[in-house]
């Protein structure tokens, strides 16, 4: 039995940031808690990993309110085709207005936390991937 150090791979991108870590190190998270906590979520100043601080420049996230904005048009477009697809109801505005507004106050939280997240692994110039930040060593029996 020998003991060996090796080095854990990397999760890939996607897997990184449906998880919410860091876009630098995919190691440290993003957010404290979780999406549908009764505390509300709330957002690392820095990553626990590697020590990168998330919010570049003050109102850097106001940028997510636009990235949230596309996500809830997307998923009303998507409660009304799902609507009218199972229902077939095509007769009055009200209970696609319901539908609409419940499924955006439902994915609210999910809207919040991915928003950022697509802002800082995609839309953010110079945030990459950078494995010397890394800081997942692990002993090996």
């Amino acid at each position: 039995m020998e003991n060996k150090i090796e080095k854990e791979e990397a999760p890939s991108q996607i897997k990184a940031a449906l998880q919410a870590r860091c876009p630098r190190c995919r190691d440290g998270k993003m957010f404290i808690g979780k999406t549908y906590a009764l505390k509300a979520q709330k957002m690392n100043e820095t990553c626990p990993s590697c020590g990168l601080r998330f919010e570049r420049e003050p109102g850097y996230f106001y940028v997510a309110m636009f990235v949230s904005y596309a996500l809830a048009m997307a998923e009303m477009i998507a409660a009304c085709v799902g609507f009218y697809i199972i229902t077939g109801y095509m007769e009055g505005p009200w209970p696609y207005l319901i539908a609409t507004i419940g499924t955006v106050i439902l994915l609210s939280p999910i809207n919040y936390r991915y928003s950022r997240v697509i802002l800082m692994y995609w839309l953010t110039p110079g945030m990459e991937y950078q494995p010397q930040q890394e800081r997942t060593l692990v002993e090996k029996p």
